[in-house]
């Protein structure tokens, strides 16, 4: 990422931030651009590079009204009919796509032993990225602030595994699930270390179409124990794969969008962004 893009990074999370944090008072171009320190017709250009809407648009996919009316939408059809988006369709699922992998009990308990892990660092419309993974695929994703403790945090989650630094196939075709056109995907595997709870949590996220969202509610109705939201936030908060496990379109049921593990205003942009483009 050259100087100046990490420039335009930076002024268009700040200025994510600020329509998240005043989007009641529906603050016009000319307040939100100032808020940047950018002319009007030049952040209007920057802002619609980035999210392929104007800052109004964007506006509404945020708005916790257009959020209760995804979900009011989404309710009692989102996982019955999610199938039938096809892979020609904008909201194709992720599900479609990507196929999970638990390890084995002695993976699991024992750390890592005997993986091999590569990993890489890699540049994303939402921040940098740190990237894993095993021979089966991918076992671990996250956004960072700083290199040196994004992998102390990798490497503590399989403090017995064989670390490399390397780019692999794995990874590229992963990181393509970041563009809008999906025509050179292959599927993505996942190879992560969960219990059976955590993993069928994971697995239903994967059903959430891009541009939609569900609650945690939902989410434990749809696993067959709805008296479990609290422990589905708690599998959904340890998810150990950014983005590709969608659990940012996961929100509250008054429409707040509630916590990430990556940060808020990094899930209002992804939630923004993956509405302008459904």
């Amino acid at each position: 990422m050259t100087q100046q893009e990490q420039i335009d990074y930076y002024r268009i999370a700040e200025a994510i931030e600020y329509i998240k944090t005043n989007f009641k008072e529906q603050p016009s171009l000319s307040e939100i651009a100032e808020n940047v320190h950018l002319s009007s017709f030049h952040f209007q250009r920057l802002f619609k590079d980035w999210a392929g809407v104007s800052p109004k648009k964007f506006m509404q996919y945020i708005s916790i009204e257009h959020a209760k009316q995804l979900l009011k939408e989404g309710q009692a059809t989102l996982f019955d009919t999610a199938h039938e988006t096809g892979l020609s369709s904008t909201g194709r699922l992720h599900d479609l796509f990507v196929n999970i992998e638990g390890m084995t009990p002695a993976e699991y308990k024992n750390r890592g032993k005997s993986l091999a892990i590569n990993y890489s660092f890699a540049e994303s419309l939402f921040g940098n990225l740190i990237v894993a993974s095993t021979l089966k695929g991918i076992c671990y994703m996250a956004f960072y602030e700083d290199e040196v403790i994004a992998l102390e945090l990798l490497k503590s989650k399989f403090s017995n595994a064989i670390f490399q630094r390397k780019l692999d196939t794995i990874q590229q075709n992963a990181m393509l699930l970041f563009k809008k056109d999906w025509s050179k995907l292959h599927q993505v595997k996942l190879h992560l270390k969960g219990t059976d709870f955590q993993l069928k949590v994971w697995e239903t996220l994967l059903k959430i179409p891009m541009g939609q969202l569900t609650t945690y509610g939902n989410i434990a109705h749809n696993i067959n124990n709805p008296n479990a939201s609290r422990a589905v936030g708690t599998a959904i908060g340890s998810n150990p794969v950014a983005f590709l496990i969608p659990c940012h379109r996961v929100i509250q049921a008054t429409g707040e969008f509630g916590g990430y593990m990556w940060g808020n205003i990094r899930k209002t942009a992804i939630i923004g962004w993956e509405g302008a483009k459904n």
